[in-house]
């Protein structure tokens, strides 16, 4: 076995240096393990870091805001619900609201219709609130009253009521039986009002039944309102020489002319009234010089003239004979 010729250590030295050596730090590791670090931060391959898990709630966000959004909703719709029963109770209950006497009624309009018809109506909404009072049901209650065309009904809180009448307008008298009474131009009859604040200066219309529908009158009086538009055209009011309008047959429109030398029945036909009622009044008193009496005219027929026809019918007469005057409108045959 070899032996080592070297320098020898004492024990006790070598023992010391052991101890320096394991305590001190070596720095030259120090160094390493930086260079370690640097190396590690400037390669191009880094390590992930490591994620942290990140704990969501029950519901997305998106439903979230939606609820959110639907609870105030809700909590608006009952706060806004909770205010109309509030009001509501108020003023279904108040006696604010309460229609006191009929001098809450404020009535205009009304000339021909009494106060009284009004609050045949009207009269059973006293005492009521004035928010429970059937507005339209009024109205139309109102409307069958034959003088009101139309009616308006409205609330003037706190507690009055405002009626508003559109009276008819009467265009002429009506025989209907026995009786007199007035008529518009859709074929209402109107009652002669009591009192009536004016006097009315119009023809009677014959030829209708007491019991006639409102749809068989309407079309006579439509022939009634174009007979009497013809005659005023031209500005002469000629209507107000009618004393009687006879509209029992459509095909044959029967007038009855005041004349001062006696009433005279005239025959118009269906059609060209003005024309027709022209060449009366340009021959009339060339008619009265050559027959003794002049009770009717037809004038029915284009270019001809038939003098007291309705005499003829209860008279017999002879065959009529004609006579054609063509520098004339007409021809004149005689009965």
């Amino acid at each position: 076995m070899a032996r080592n010729n070297g320098p020898l250590i004492p024990d006790e030295e070598l023992t010391t240096r052991r101890e320096s050596t394991s305590s001190a730090p070596d720095e030259s590791a120090f160094d390493a393990r930086f260079r370690d670090l640097e190396t590690e931060d400037q390669s191009p391959f880094l390590r992930a870091q490591k994620r942290v898990p990140v704990r969501r709630g029950p519901l997305p966000k998106k439903t979230a805001g939606r609820i959110k959004i639907a609870a105030i909703v809700l909590g608006a719709a009952v706060v806004i619900g909770g205010a109309v029963s509030v009001v509501y109770g108020y003023g279904a209950h108040s006696w604010r609201f309460r229609i006191e006497s009929s001098d809450d009624l404020e009535i205009s309009g009304s000339e021909n219709v009494t106060r009284r018809q009004i609050m045949d109506v009207m009269g059973g909404d006293i005492g009521r609130n004035i928010f429970f009072v059937p507005l339209d049901q009024r109205k139309h209650q109102l409307e069958e009253i034959p003088w009101v065309e139309t009616a308006d009904v409205m609330r003037l809180l706190p507690n009055r009521l405002r009626v508003t009448i559109q009276e008819r307008t009467p265009v002429a008298f009506v025989q209907l039986g026995a009786k007199i009474a007035l008529i518009d131009s859709h074929g209402v009859v109107l009652d002669m009002p009591a009192m009536a604040a004016k006097r009315y200066s119009f023809p009677v219309i014959v030829g209708m039944a007491e019991q006639e529908p409102l749809s068989t009158r309407a079309p006579r009086m439509k022939t009634f309102m174009e007979l009497a538009k013809e005659l005023d055209a031209d500005g002469s009011h000629s209507s107000q020489d009618l004393s009687e309008v006879d509209l029992a047959d459509p095909d044959d429109v029967k007038i009855t002319v005041n004349d001062p030398q006696g009433e005279v029945l005239v025959h118009l036909g269906s059609s060209n009234f003005a024309e027709r009622y022209k060449i009366y009044k340009g021959h009339v008193q060339e008619w009265r010089q050559q027959f003794q009496h002049l009770d009717s005219v037809d004038l029915r027929y284009d270019r001809q003239v038939i003098v007291n026809p309705d005499a003829a019918k209860e008279t017999p007469a002879p065959t009529p004979r004609s006579a054609v005057i063509p520098k004339h409108p007409a021809a004149v045959r005689k009965r």
